[in-house]
């Protein structure tokens, strides 16, 4: 929504004159300016998508507040976007985003997937997170660098081998089949699972939180790809992957990527039995 308000003023003003005993009257008017208010225009975006496989589309864009006409100008880089906030629960419907990608890497099977955000997941715009996720699955140090596995990004009418699905916490546990747990994440089936409250707050264990970003959803997509959870090989070595580093380290260096120095980097298989926080 947008207001306007409009105010005008003027200013008369009287001025007197005398010049030998004879008394003149002048009169000046001046007349000065409009004030003008400002206006303001935002935009909301709408729904569309899960259970397991039904995508609802989305009807609108997200909000994007428009730039006052008379305020200094701001330069691209001094402008930060709107903090995601999210409740404990969403709606269970979701947004899915509509574009379709490239294909990411130079050999192997050919994998597709969706990208979709719940609603109630506020200031996050499901194309810029859609982009966000190709962008980590496309680069050479992940899944597809290896010559291993291709992956491409579909809308939300193709056909898909797997979602990836950005969900409030609640709505989290029925997706992992595990309602006790608000705080990881998961892979279930087809569906790639992104605790909105892990991508808002990381943990503490990574320096950054765009490095958790990218390993937290590498770790998933793993999981999809067929591989289970790994041990730290080397203390003070890098964490593999498919090591379970949101709940801890166990010695190992935070590490977001499947390979590394151009290899993949793994350690023996099983997990370690960390607590789950109960916080959100």
């Amino acid at each position: 929504m947008g207001g306007r308000d409009r105010r005008d003023s003027g200013l008369h003003r009287r001025r007197r004159a005398s010049r030998a005993g004879t008394v003149t009257l002048l009169a000046l008017v001046v007349a000065v300016g409009v004030a003008a208010g400002g206006a303001y225009a935002a935009r909301r975006g709408a729904p569309g998508l899960p259970t397991t496989a039904a995508l609802r589309p989305a009807t609108a864009a997200p909000a994007r507040p428009a730039v006052t006409p008379n305020a200094p100008a701001v330069p691209a880089a001094g402008r930060t976007a709107p903090a995601i906030t999210y409740p404990s629960r969403g709606t269970g419907s979701f947004r899915t985003a509509t574009a379709v990608g490239r294909v990411a890497g130079r050999g192997g099977p050919l994998l597709r997937y969706r990208v979709a955000v719940e609603e109630g997941i506020a200031n996050v715009d499901v194309e810029r997170f859609a982009r966000d996720v190709a962008a980590i699955l496309a680069d050479p140090r992940g899944w597809t660098g290896g010559g291993e596995w291709r992956l491409q990004r579909v809308g939300r009418a193709d056909p898909a081998d797997f979602t990836v699905l950005l969900t409030t916490p609640v709505t989290r546990g029925p997706l992992c089949a595990d309602t006790t747990d608000h705080y990881t994440s998961c892979r279930n089936g087809d569906q790639v699972v992104i605790n909105v409250a892990r991508w808002v707050h990381g943990v503490p264990y990574f320096p950054d939180l765009g490095g958790y970003r990218q390993y937290l959803l590498n770790h998933e997509v793993g999981h999809r790809l067929g591989r289970g959870h790994e041990l730290c090989p080397r203390a003070g070595g890098p964490a593999p992957v498919m090591e379970q580093q949101t709940l801890g380290l166990h010695g190992c260096t935070p590490n977001a990527w499947p390979l590394v120095d151009g290899a993949l980097h793994t350690g023996p298989s099983g997990q370690y039995d960390d607590p789950i926080p109960a916080e959100n």
